[in-house]
C-alpha cells in the first residue's frame, strides 16, 4: 500500500499545493523566459535563470524555445489576419479553445516559420544535442519522477500539469484573449484583457495591453491592473537576476500648460495610445452616452455603439455600413469620430516627422477649439499637459 502512494506522502491540500506550484513555475517559464525575454526582448534574464527555465519547460512540457518563439512572433506579425497560426478570428473560438495545441504544433513544425521567426534563440551544444534532439525525453522523465514520488495521486497531479499549457496558453489566451474581455486600447487587432488581475496565468491575462505595447515586459498599464509576472521581474531585478530594456509609457500630466512644440509633439507621439484612450473616454464615450439617452434606441443600439468605439480596421463591411448610416444621422457624433480618425492619422501619416507633425497638430487643435462640442474643446485643452513619464 505504501508503494501506491510513492516515496512522498502528503495531505490532500499538500498535493494541491505541489500541483499548483509546479504549474505556476511552468507558466512563469512561458511568460518570463519564452515570451518577455526570448520573443520580444524587453526583458533580459540572467543566463542562469534563462537556462533554468529552458530546462524546466523542456522537462515539464517538452517545449522547445525556438518553436514557441517562432510561432509567437508569427502571431504578432499576422495578428488576426491570414498567416496568424492560432487566431479565433480565422479559425473560430471553439477550435482555438479545443485544438489550440494542434494549431500551435502545425506552425511549430513548419520549416519556414522556424527559420524566419525563430532567429536569435539558443543554439548551443545542449540545445542541439539534448533539448531539440530529444524533445519528448524530458517529459517522460518528469512523469516517471512524479509517479515515483507521489504514486497514485500523481496521476491526477500530472493530468492538471500536462493540460495547463495547452489549455491556458494555447486555448484561453490565444482564444478568449482575442474574443472576450475589455479593451484598454483600441488597436487594429482583436486582443482583449480577459481580466484586470493577471494572477493565474502569470499576467498573460492582460493580452490587449501586451499587443498595444509588445516589447514591454510589464503587461499592467492601468493603476488597477495586476501583472504577477511583473512582480516576479521586480524581485529578480532586485537580486541582480534580470534587467529591463523597454517599458510601456505611463503618461503623467504637467501642472501647467505647455506649448505644443517639437518636444511636446514627441511626447504625444510616445503616449499616442494613451492619448487615443483618453479621447475615447473623455470625448467619444460621453457623446455616445448622451445620444443613447436622447435618441431613438432602435437606431443607436448597443451593438452600433460598440462598432463606433472599435478600431475602424476591425470592422466588417456590414459593420462599416452600419456605422456610416448612424454617423450620417447624427452630425455631432460624426464630428467626434472624424476628429478621432484625424488624431490617429497624425501619427500614421507623418511617422512622427517633426515638421509635418507640428503642422498637423496645430491644424487639429485649431479646428477642435472652434468646435461647438464642449468635450472636444476640453480634450484639446488638456493635450498641452501631457509630459513624458
Amino acid at each position: 500500500m505504501h508503494n501506491l502512494y510513492g516515496f512522498v506522502q502528503l495531505t490532500w491540500w499538500g498535493y494541491i499545493t505541489v500541483t499548483f506550484a509546479l504549474t505556476q513555475l511552468m507558466l512563469l517559464g512561458v511568460t518570463l523566459y519564452l515570451h518577455r525575454d526570448q520573443s520580444h526582448g524587453g526583458l533580459r534574464l540572467h543566463p542562469a535563470v534563462r537556462h533554468f527555465f529552458r530546462f524546466w519547460l523542456w522537462f515539464s512540457s517538452s517545449t522547445i524555445t525556438k518553436e514557441w518563439v517562432a510561432v509567437h512572433r508569427r502571431h504578432h506579425v499576422f495578428t488576426d489576419q491570414p498567416g496568424d497560426p492560432h487566431s479565433p478570428v480565422l479559425f473560430g473560438l471553439k477550435r482555438v479553445l479545443t485544438e489550440g495545441y494542434e494549431l500551435y504544433s502545425a506552425a511549430a513544425y513548419d520549416p519556414h516559420t522556424l527559420e524566419h521567426y525563430g532567429r536569435g534563440t539558443p543554439d548551443d551544444w545542449v540545445e542541439r544535442n539534448l533539448y531539440s534532439r530529444y524533445p519528448r525525453l524530458g517529459i517522460v522523465i518528469f512523469i516517471v519522477c512524479q509517479l515515483l514520488l507521489f504514486g497514485v495521486p500523481a496521476i491526477s497531479m500530472l493530468g492538471v500539469q500536462l493540460i495547463a499549457q495547452p489549455l491556458l496558453a494555447a486555448g484561453i489566451i490565444n482564444g478568449l484573449g482575442h474574443r472576450l474581455g475589455y479593451r484598454s486600447f483600441e488597436i487594429p487587432v482583436a486582443a482583449t484583457n480577459i481580466v484586470p488581475w493577471g494572477l493565474l496565468i502569470a499576467g498573460e491575462e492582460l493580452h490587449n495591453n501586451h499587443h498595444a505595447f509588445p516589447s514591454s515586459p510589464r503587461f499592467s498599464v492601468q493603476r488597477w491592473e495586476v501583472d504577477i509576472g511583473w512582480v516576479i521581474i521586480c524581485v529578480l531585478r532586485s537580486l541582480g537576476l534580470a534587467s529591463v530594456n523597454h517599458l510601456a509609457s505611463l503618461p503623467s500630466r504637467a501642472s501647467h500648460r505647455e506649448t505644443i512644440d517639437s518636444a511636446m509633439a514627441m511626447t504625444l507621439f510616445t503616449n499616442r495610445l494613451h492619448v487615443l484612450r483618453d479621447y475615447r473616454l473623455q470625448v467619444l464615450e460621453p457623446t455616445l452616452s448622451a445620444l443613447v439617452r436622447r435618441q431613438d434606441a432602435a437606431v443607436l443600439t448597443r451593438q452600433t455603439s460598440l462598432l463606433i468605439r472599435r478600431h475602424p480596421k476591425l470592422l466588417t463591411e456590414a459593420g462599416r455600413v452600419q456605422v456610416r448610416e448612424v454617423l450620417e444621422r447624427y452630425e455631432g457624433l460624426r464630428t467626434v469620430v472624424e476628429f478621432r480618425d484625424a488624431l490617429q492619422s497624425i501619427w500614421d501619416e507623418t511617422n512622427a516627422a517633426q515638421e509635418n507633425a507640428l503642422a498637423r497638430w496645430a491644424q487639429f487643435c485649431e479646428l477642435a477649439a472652434r468646435s461647438n462640442i464642449e468635450a472636444l474643446r476640453a480634450f484639446v485643452g488638456r493635450l498641452h499637459m501631457y509630459r513624458a513619464s
